[in-house]
């Protein structure tokens, strides 16, 4: 028996090509995000604290802009229900220029990590700028994780990028509250993160 005419439909076209990074993840559209609070720095404390977060989001997103009083490159932490017991660890990768010189570190503590940031010792107009996502926030059943990227330049003389992930692995809870502290110094009256839930 000889085949006289096929239907191209019938042809297998051979494995399938997608141009998409995230084919196979869930993509969260921009009508995704919802604004929760905004915290802003006074010049006179060292914390900004986003408390009473409500529970009806899937995921929480930290975004904003921030610089130190004090010091030089601060190493900024976070903290979940006011919890300061040994239940945190985490990851970070860095690169800074000019140099180019990359780290990589791990630790466990008593505090989630953020990421480095300016502060008074350098150039006045220098804020850092951070993305964070804290997934599955209202979770009951598993420790929680964060995943960030942060970074600063100097006018190409100095400044840090870098990709930050920690883990809180206190007997599971809902978080509720996330206080950021500075590393040296107080939050000065331009820095800003925003709380987003994501649905």
């Amino acid at each position: 028996m000889s085949i006289t005419r096929a239907k191209t439909s019938s042809i297998a076209q051979g494995p399938s090509t997608n141009r998409n990074i995230l084919a196979g993840n869930p993509v969260i559209l921009p009508g995704s995000y919802e604004s929760i609070a905004t915290v802003n720095g006074t010049g006179s404390s060292a914390t900004l604290t986003f408390s009473s977060i409500p529970s009806t989001y899937t995921h929480l997103q930290i975004r904003g802009v921030l610089r130190s009083s004090s010091g030089s490159q601060n190493g900024v932490t976070m903290r979940f229900n006011s919890d300061s017991a040994s239940n945190y660890a985490r990851h970070v990768l860095t690169n800074s220029p000019p140099t180019g010189a990359s780290a990589s570190a791990v630790a466990s503590g008593t505090n989630a990590g953020m990421g480095y940031f300016p502060g008074s010792s350098d150039l006045a107009s220098v804020y850092g700028a951070v993305v964070l996502d804290v997934l599955d926030y209202t979770s009951t059943n598993k420790a929680k994780t964060t995943r960030n990227l942060f970074g600063y330049d100097v006018n190409g003389v100095g400044g840090i990028v870098g990709l930050f992930s920690s883990l809180w692995f206190k007997t599971p809870e809902a978080i509720n509250t996330i206080t950021i502290t500075a590393g040296a110094g107080n939050w000065t009256t331009d820095s800003q993160l925003a709380l987003y839930g994501i649905k």
